[in-house]
């Protein structure tokens, strides 16, 4: 994130202006939890974080609600999981419809990614960082995200139905640090 930072033109921080906060997030804890080769395969996406913020009010519950669902593969009987995406997909599909929202529609976003929306991506890497393979599974994971925000700033995401896409981990297979997560 501090490459992206740098390449925007910003200043030296994790979080810059042109990434959004949900995106960020997950590329932090992609970067800490995956191996060095991993990591080095991953540069090139640092250009492509430092203008990756979609400005629609329902991107950062579609992101979470990808990333659960992507640990839901792992889980399929978990519960936690399946009621977070179940809260995440309501949540998107009640912003697609609302207006701008203005003030206190801004202030209910941060609201929800501080607490619940936050947790939900938390719990969600834990369980995808215990995977056998999660170095495979957290760096396509992040591949979509980013390609999926960077369509929805160009407009492109809005017209395909408003959807993060869903990642199939079930056909994954490779080697992994199992339980190694920094977050």
């Amino acid at each position: 994130m501090e490459s992206a930072a740098l390449l925007a033109g910003g200043w030296f921080t994790d979080s810059p202006a042109g990434t959004h906060p949900a995106l960020a997030a997950l590329a932090r804890v992609v970067n800490d939890s995956v191996g060095d080769a991993t990591r080095h395969a991953l540069w090139p996406l640092a250009a492509e974080l430092a203008d990756a913020r979609p400005p629609d009010r329902a991107y950062t519950s579609l992101l979470v609600g990808s990333v659960v669902d992507a640990a839901g593969v792992l889980r399929p009987a978990s519960r936690r999981l399946a009621r977070q995406g179940r809260a995440c997909r309501r949540r998107s599909e009640k912003l697609a419809h609302a207006s701008g929202g203005g003030l206190p529609g801004r202030a209910a976003d941060l609201l929800w990614w501080r607490g619940p929306g936050r947790r939900y991506l938390e719990h969600a890497l834990r369980v995808l960082c215990a995977a056998p393979d999660a170095d495979q599974r957290l760096a396509r994971l992040l591949r979509k995200a980013v390609a999926e925000a960077r369509d929805r700033a160009a407009g492109d995401g809005l017209a395909r139905g408003g959807r993060v896409p869903a990642v199939d981990d079930s056909a994954v297979v490779g080697e992994g640090r199992e339980g190694r997560c920094n977050r």
